[in-house]
């Protein structure tokens, strides 16, 4: 009997994968509709992503160069779209994430230490807009991940419907997004939601030529939750054993916490610059949709260290005509880190375009930096 039990339930996702999967007729322009439509839906669920870019693991940059290798277990529960928890859960224990609008909270199991998380203003700016921030373990949600696709996709993206799938326990419509930038490092990507609210479900992220996804992010249970404040509550200033601290967001941001405001041009690598997101007056972004690329200008020390990390982890040495870098090529996302003969700063360009605009790119920046 114990032998039989067993059994049944090591065929329980093999017999959920294998029942039918009806879902009703809705065109690509529905489907899209749908899925941002779900922004607001309360849920809870248990995530996986799993990426492999195959970055280096940079010096200052290493919390985000982690989670674009591996597989990244996650518990999510969200009442808003500013009011959510994430806990990333390990082998040693847990790290959680509470966003209250612009209050966040991270909680280390290990540590037993809650920290509450001050932003970091843009003194740039007259709107008070927070801080760079890197990437984080929450961006990976399949829920996140697809609203920031489709909301940033651009205008000349191609959308297109996929066969269905049983995601989660859940008939899913799957769509596809193709960018129309032909020097898109993504040749697609595809999102499977549930077809009557457009929960999304799954999202898969293709690179040029490639039979599997470089980033996959799916839910394998999720559904309705009506939102609990003790769940949402993070363990501030707990019971005996835990701590409290506070830090800024700057503190957390590796070394993007020492950028250099560099006046940058309207235009690099053929490309336009385009506005960049509240708090980000720093930053040059070029391009635009699922073809965009960033600029970060890096003070003297923490620039010179980076270039030397990318050195030794097995960056591609290029020579420009008036500076040197390495050329980090990775599935999805490219970058090259350049310094000028003429300044002690160094230049972080990156993004989801080819070798050939990121050189080019790093070729102007390093003839005019002072």
């Amino acid at each position: 009997m114990v032998a039989a039990g067993v059994a049944i339930l090591c065929a329980l996702p093999v017999i959920a994968s294998a029942l039918p999967v009806n879902v009703p007729p809705l065109t690509a322009v529905q489907l899209r509709s749908r899925i941002l439509g779900s922004e607001g839906m309360s849920y809870s669920g248990y995530a996986e992503s799993n990426a492999t870019f195959g970055l280096p693991p940079l010096s200052g940059l290493s919390s985000v160069t982690s989670l674009l290798d591996g597989v990244t277990k996650m518990r999510v529960w969200q009442a808003a779209p500013q009011v959510w928890r994430v806990d990333v859960l390990s082998d040693a224990g847990e790290r959680d994430t509470y966003q209250f609008g612009r209050r966040e909270f991270l909680w280390n199991s290990g540590a037993q230490l809650t920290t509450e998380v001050l932003p970091s203003f843009d003194r740039s700016r007259f709107d008070q807009s927070p801080g760079v921030r890197l990437p984080r373990a929450a961006d990976l949600v399949p829920t996140a991940l697809a609203a920031r696709v489709l909301s940033e996709a651009g205008r000349d993206a191609r959308y297109s419907l996929l066969p269905p799938l049983r995601v989660a326990g859940q008939s899913a419509a799957g769509l596809r997004v193709t960018p129309g930038d032909p020097a898109s490092t993504i040749e697609h990507i595809d999102i499977w939601a549930a077809p009557a609210t457009g929960l999304p479900l799954m999202v898969e992220v293709y690179g040029r030529g490639a039979r599997t996804p470089a980033l996959q992010s799916q839910f394998f249970q999720v559904g309705p939750w009506q939102a609990d404040a003790g769940v949402l509550t993070p363990p501030v200033r707990g019971g005996p054993g835990t701590g409290f601290t506070v830090t800024s967001a700057s503190n957390l941001s590796g070394a993007l916490k020492n950028l250099e405001p560099e006046a940058l041009p309207a235009t690099l690598a053929g490309r336009q610059r385009i506005p960049a997101p509240p708090g980000f007056s720093t930053v040059g972004l070029y391009g635009g949709g699922l073809a965009t690329f960033a600029v970060f200008t890096l003070r003297g020390g923490t620039g010179s260290g980076l270039l030397d990390g990318a050195r030794s982890d097995g960056g591609t040495p290029y020579t420009f005509p008036d500076g040197t870098g390495v050329l980090i090529s990775a599935s999805l996302v490219n970058a090259v880190i350049a310094q000028s003969d003429r300044s002690t700063d160094t230049v972080l360009i990156a993004g989801t375009v080819s070798d050939a605009v990121l050189l080019q790119a790093a070729a102007t920046l390093t003839s005019t930096l002072r």
